[in-house]
């Protein structure tokens, strides 16, 4: 009986035997497939990720370099904003020293608008009219903000070189003048700055501004003449020829 009972026991344990064998056998695919689809997704998980990593790269690069940039730009910025500092500090000086010297140029325009009237006055008495109104005019101009110096400068020289160009020449204008504290209407011969002759219409009598006296005197017949020749000369009523004219003492 013993040889029986371990027969029939050896085939219950082989039976179990393969039968865990075949239970093995059969979760062996299920086990395989699982890992291959573990490591495909892993696969992919690292392949996106590898992918994702060389974006960021390219990314961070991209950054790096757009940083750079943006330094070497600012730099340059900055180089030109001090350039601009300067040249803004340069105008406002300029600007200080043109305001000066606006002022300055303004005081020396009047000092030369003073010395040009205090001349006239000094000097022969002829085209009072116009002339006191030519000197108005320009000193109008020099108290106007709004005129440039250059203009005011312009106008004042233009005031000089007219009464300059007195002197080089003659002229016959009609004026009243006092003689002897008479009112009398005469015509007035200019002998450019250097001397006044004045006549009647009439021709009765004729005279000359004595500039050490301030006044106009009357000369004696014998001069009128002369003085009506010289101007008719003038006027170029005549051709012009050499004449003796009482010119007197000639003041500086």
């Amino acid at each position: 009986m013993m040889p029986m009972r371990r027969k029939v026991g050896g085939l219950v344990v082989l039976a179990m035997v393969l039968t865990g064998a075949t239970l093995q056998a059969q979760d062996v695919p299920t086990t395989v497939d699982e890992t291959i689809e573990t490591r495909l997704l892993t696969q992919q998980e690292k392949d996106q990720w590898s992918a994702e990593k060389a974006q960021l790269v390219q990314r961070f690069r991209a950054a790096q370099a757009n940083v750079t940039w943006l330094e070497n730009r600012r730099g340059d910025e900055l180089a030109r904003v001090e350039a601009l500092e300067g040249r803004v500090a340069e105008f406002q000086r300029r600007l200080g020293e043109a305001d000066r010297l606006e002022g300055s140029m303004q005081d020396s325009l009047e000092v030369v608008l003073d010395r040009l009237a205090d001349s006239i006055d000094r000097g022969l008495p002829f085209l009072p009219t116009e002339r006191a109104a030519r000197l108005e005019q320009v000193r109008a101009e020099l108290a106007k903000p709004d005129v440039s110096s250059a203009e005011k400068l312009r106008r004042l020289l233009e005031a000089l070189q007219i009464e300059a160009s007195y002197a080089a020449s003659v002229e016959v204008y009609q004026d009243r003048i006092q003689v002897d504290a008479q009112d009398v209407h005469a015509d007035i011969l200019r002998l450019g700055r250097l001397s006044l002759f004045w006549r009647t219409p009439d021709g009765a009598r004729v005279g000359v501004y004595d500039p050490a006296a301030g006044v106009w005197t009357e000369l004696s017949g014998a001069h009128k003449r002369r003085i009506t020749r010289a101007m008719e000369m003038a006027t170029r009523m005549r051709p012009v020829e050499i004449i003796d004219l009482p010119l007197g003492r000639i003041t500086p």
